[in-house]
C-alpha cells in the first residue's frame, strides 16, 4: 500500500506581466507560481499563512530547487501539482507544473521551510505541533 500524501492542483493563467519580451515566462516569477501554489496547499491543511501568525510561528523559506524542462508562454494555461513531501522537521513541497491542455510536463521544483518561533526568532528543528496535527488529521481523514 502506497504511503497516504497530502496533494493539491493550482491551476494558474500565464499573464502579460509574466512574460519576457519573447512571451516567455520570466525563470524569476515561477518562485511567484509555487508560492500561489503553496498557498493553497497550505490552506487545505488549515495551516495557512494568518494561522501561522496565530500560532506565534514563521516558516522562511531556505531552499528551493527549479528544473525548468519546457518553456510557459504568455496565455497558457498550467496546473501545479504540489504535495507534501515533508512536515515533521521542515516543511518541504514538491511542485510539478504541467501544460493544462496537453499534460505534458513544464517544469519541477521544490521549497523547504523551516519553523521559526516569532517571539524571539529562533529556529525550530522540529515542526510545531499546532502545524503536524493538521497534517496528520488529514492525512488520516
Amino acid at each position: 500500500m502506497a504511503e497516504k500524501k497530502i496533494e493539491n492542483d493550482t491551476i494558474i493563467r500565464i499573464e502579460f506581466y509574466d512574460v519576457d519580451s519573447m512571451d516567455v515566462a520570466w525563470h524569476g516569477n515561477y518562485v511567484k507560481f509555487m508560492e500561489v501554489a503553496r498557498c493553497e496547499i497550505l490552506n487545505k491543511i488549515g495551516y495557512g499563512y494568518s494561522q501561522m501568525r496565530e500560532t506565534g510561528y514563521i516558516f522562511p523559506v531556505v531552499t528551493l530547487k527549479i528544473k525548468y524542462v519546457r518553456s510557459l508562454f504568455f496565455g497558457q494555461k498550467v496546473r501545479i501539482h504540489t504535495t507534501l513531501e515533508e512536515y515533521e522537521n521542515r516543511l518541504k513541497l514538491k511542485y510539478e507544473f504541467y501544460d493544462d491542455e496537453s499534460g505534458k510536463l513544464a517544469t519541477k521544483a521544490e521549497s523547504v521551510q523551516m519553523a521559526v518561533r516569532a517571539s524571539d526568532k529562533a529556529t525550530l528543528f522540529e515542526c510545531p505541533a499546532c502545524f503536524t496535527d493538521k497534517v496528520k488529521a488529514l492525512l488520516d481523514a
